[in-house]
């Protein structure tokens, strides 16, 4: 296992790996049920990186952005073609969060809502871009100047 792996809470674990098999790619691995219908852990594989998703449990104080009104993180994938998994997203009912588009770091990045409330970046490298223009121009896009 890798140093840092995400962990996710959403509702209706089972469902969410055939919807993140589905739109974006993932393989499942290792599936841990409890009574109920319930996984404590299913494992997803994204190239090369994990993300563990398991269901609500609120008894617990485990709950999905579902149950917490939304989430304030993000999850990021890196493609080699990021429209057609952008579409696949899209058409398998994720909605848009930010448009996909080139932006200033020289990626073609945009993101989505899943619909189990997390949200995900999806992202293709463009070009390498020089830290001090990225860094004008995001003081710029945001009121100050740099420095």
């Amino acid at each position: 296992m890798p140093t840092i792996t995400a962990h996710i809470v959403v509702r209706g674990a089972a469902d969410a790996a055939d919807w993140y098999v589905q739109a974006l790619g993932a393989e499942v691995g290792r599936r841990i049920p409890v009574p109920g219908g319930r996984f404590i852990e299913i494992e997803l594989q994204f190239g090369d990186s994990s993300v563990m998703i398991a269901d609500e449990f609120p008894d617990l104080g485990v709950l999905s952005p579902q149950s917490l009104g939304g989430t304030y993180s993000a999850l990021h994938i890196a493609t080699n073609d990021v429209d057609v998994l952008w579409q696949r997203a899209i058409d398998a009912g994720a909605e848009i969060h930010q448009p996909l588009a080139d932006v200033f770091w020289g990626d073609r990045h945009g993101q989505i809502i899943d619909p189990f409330g997390h949200r995900w970046g999806l992202s293709q490298h463009l070009r390498d871009v020089p830290d001090d223009e990225i860094i004008k121009v995001a003081a710029e896009l945001f009121g100050a100047q740099p420095g």
